[in-house]
This record gives C-alpha cells, structure tokens and sequence, in this order.
C-alpha cells in the first residue's frame, strides 16, 4: 500500500492555498470526492465507421469490461461506477447477474444508455420518427431502459438521438420535434424516483441537413416539456469549433439545467480523443464555471461526470487512465482558482489581472496534488504508472485469447 508523505510540490500547493486564506483540508476532501464514470464500451474493440483495429487485451464479454473499468477504479479511486449501453451490454435482456457481478468486481452500474439509432427500421428516425410504430419501438425500449435501471439501481437515463434528415424538405421540423416532446414525456412518467433524464445534444452527424437535438437550448426545450426530473446532458465533443463551451455550462448553470457531461476531446468534430489532448484550458474554464457556482452556492452541484469515448489505436485501460487522471487534475486546478482575488479585479475592471488569475491557477502543476490524494486513499500515487507495472493487460491478453481466439476472430458483446 502506498504511503501518505506529502510531496514538496503538494505541499507548496497547500501551503499556497492556507496563505490565500481557504482550508487545505477542504480542497483534499473535494478532490476525494470527486468521481467521473467510464463507459462499457470504451473498453471494447470500437473504431471509426471505416474499420477498427483489434486488441488482444480489449474487453469480449460484458464482464471483461466490468473487470477492466475495475482495473481502472482501483488505481485511480473515482471510478466507482460504468455506465451501460442497452443494446451493446445486455443484447438479451436485462440480466441481474451483470449488477452481481459489477458489485464483486468493485464497481456498479451507473448511467443506462438505450440504443435508438442502430436499428435497421431507424433509418428515419427513433422519437421523431413519421411511422408510430417505429416511434413505438423507440419508446419502449427507452421505458425497458428505465425498468433496467431500477433493477440495478441506476439512478441516469441517458438519451442520445442520432434523429435528423439530410435534405431540405425530407421532413416537417416541428412535427418532428412534437413527437420527440410527447415521446420524452411518457419516459419521463415511468421513471422512478430518484432518476434523472439526461438529454444530450449533437449539432451534425450521422444526420447532415437538421438533427432534432441539435444543440443545447433544443435539448434545454426538450427536458423542460419532459418534466421536472430531466436535465442536459454536454458532450464536449459535439459542438460546433468556434463555440464557448463553458458560457453554454454556466447558462445552464444558471437555469439549474446542467445534468451531466460525457467528457472526450476533439481537433475536428466528435473524435473520441482522450481529455485535455487538444485543449486542457477548455476543461479548465469549464470546471472553473462549475466551482464558482458551488462555491457560490456553498455547496456541490448535482451533476453526473462521465466519460465518453473510445480508442482505436491507443490501449483501452490506459487511455482510460489518463482522461480520469487528467479530470482529476483540471479539476483541481479549479479548485486552487484565488476567487477572492478574482472577484477584486472584476470589480474593477482589471481584464489583465482577471485572467493572470486563472492563468496562474491553470498553469499550477497539479500531478503532485494528485499523487498525494491517491495515497491518503492508500493508492499510488501515478496510476498509469501502477497499471503498467500489474501486468493486467498482458494477463487479460493471453486469458481471452485463450477463451475466444484472436481478436479477428471474435465476436464482441
């Protein structure tokens, strides 16, 4: 088990924290609590719509993928929960040995994420679909989604509609967005309490002419007619380049409407990237909107971090590890953001000092910090470093190899 002796770096940040007049002890306590859920299939063998390359240690059963998110909870403490995809996960059903099973691996089953797109009669549509039985289908494997909820005790249902048309004229838009409105409130109805509705937003793709939830006021909209227990879901991959990301998180804010994140990270459009990739400072400003509002509010907000991408060419676990372990870290630079000294230069007009203060707190080098955290959990502290060292994916490798033939052979749950 490792030990808790605090690094000189860690504790140059603590002390820094102490003269700015905050509690050090509130800031690790923070940074203990904060969790962020991986996703089943990021740890299967996915790749881009023109082929994938295969993984001996990727994930061929469900349980392989509850083992392998396990993997990545123990070395970086925070991942206690994975979020399933109904169709991918559980093809015959719910089945109650998967929350069995999840619970002796170490983690639970966090957000269901039906599959309304895939499907051959989606070609038109799920929710927004003209012909009522294909809407029908849609709705009720959404409310089978629901009912595989409470049998696992998730408390997230998160939708994501690849709904749209290619060409002017192909449809009527407000028909459309109608059907998706009484469609949410049914589901909404059959929820138990306790559950929240995710609604996710995407600007383009698969769906080139209009997407029905397209960005996030229409999803805004959408979970305000599908009652009081939905909320927004942002993925940061799925907006348009030029878009303030973290002003669409603090109106949200605002409006108490921020659900959740599926946090990945992108050069081009939805690519899947591990997070903070491309742009660190992004995740940055955007958790540092998120604990302005708690500290504001002197309390945590409600709001659902996961994970979601997958990786074609880099391993699953340890890509997996490093957008865990960078959250952890982004987000504790947000923590160490001096707001008093912040709040000072708004008031008066003070651009230059205003931004040398998220500056100063986004260019603190939080590894240590982290390190220290992960070993008061009795972790180590470089969880990267700790899975390469196990030997897992090499074990899990040669294990499912052994079980079901090379991964060009396989058949993948």
């Amino acid at each position: 088990m490792a030990t808790s002796q605090v690094d000189d770096r860690a504790q140059r940040i603590l002390d820094q924290v102490t003269a700015d007049g905050r509690d050090p002890e509130k800031l690790l306590a923070r940074l203990k609590s904060f969790a962020i859920e991986t996703p089943s299939w990021g740890y299967a063998d996915t790749g881009t719509r023109f082929g994938k390359f295969h993984q001996p240690a990727a994930a061929r059963t469900m349980c392989d993928k509850l083992d392998d998110a396990a993997q990545v909870h123990k070395l970086t403490g925070i991942c206690p929960s994975v979020a399933v995809h109904v169709l991918w996960d559980f093809p015959n059903g719910p089945d109650p040995k998967v929350g069995e099973y999840a619970q002796k691996a170490g983690v639970r089953i966090g957000a269901i994420n039906p599959n309304v797109f895939q499907a051959q009669c989606y070609k038109y549509g799920s929710f927004g679909n003209r012909d009522a039985q294909v809407r029908r289908k849609a709705i009720q494997h959404c409310l089978d989604s629901v009912a595989l909820g409470k049998a696992v005790g998730s408390n997230a249902l998160s939708l994501w509609f690849a709904d749209g048309t290619n060409y002017p004229g192909q449809d009527d838009i407000r028909s459309r967005k109608r059907r998706f409105a009484e469609g949410l409130r049914e589901v909404h109805a059959a929820m138990p309490p306790g559950m929240t509705m995710l609604v996710e937003y995407k600007p383009f793709e698969p769906a080139f002419y209009h997407t029905d939830v397209a960005d996030w006021g229409m999803a805004y909209l959408l979970a305000k007619a599908a009652g009081p227990e939905a909320r927004v879901l942002v993925d940061t991959g799925h907006h348009y380049l030029a878009q303030n990301i973290e002003q669409i998180v603090a109106w949200l804010i605002d409006e108490n409407m921020l659900g959740g994140f599926h946090f990945n990270d992108r050069r081009y459009s939805d690519d899947d990237l591990t997070l903070g990739s491309i742009d660190p400072y992004q995740v940055f400003r955007i958790f540092h909107e998120i604990v302005s509002a708690e500290e504001e509010r002197g309390q945590a907000l409600n709001i659902a971090y996961m994970v979601d991408q997958s990786h074609n060419l880099k391993p699953k676990i340890e890509a997996m590890i490093q957008t865990v372990t960078t959250a952890h870290e982004l987000f504790a630079k947000a923590l160490l953001v001096n707001r008093a000294k912040l709040r000072d230069a708004q008031s008066k007009d003070d651009v230059v000092g205003a931004e040398e203060t998220l500056r100063a707190a986004f260019f603190t080098d939080t590894r240590p910090l982290i390190g220290y955290v992960r070993q008061q959990m009795g972790l180590e502290a470089d969880a990267l470093a700790a899975h390469r060292a196990s030997g897992y994916e090499a074990r899990v490798a040669q294990e499912r190899t052994a079980k079901h033939g090379s991964p060009s052979e396989a058949s993948y749950a």
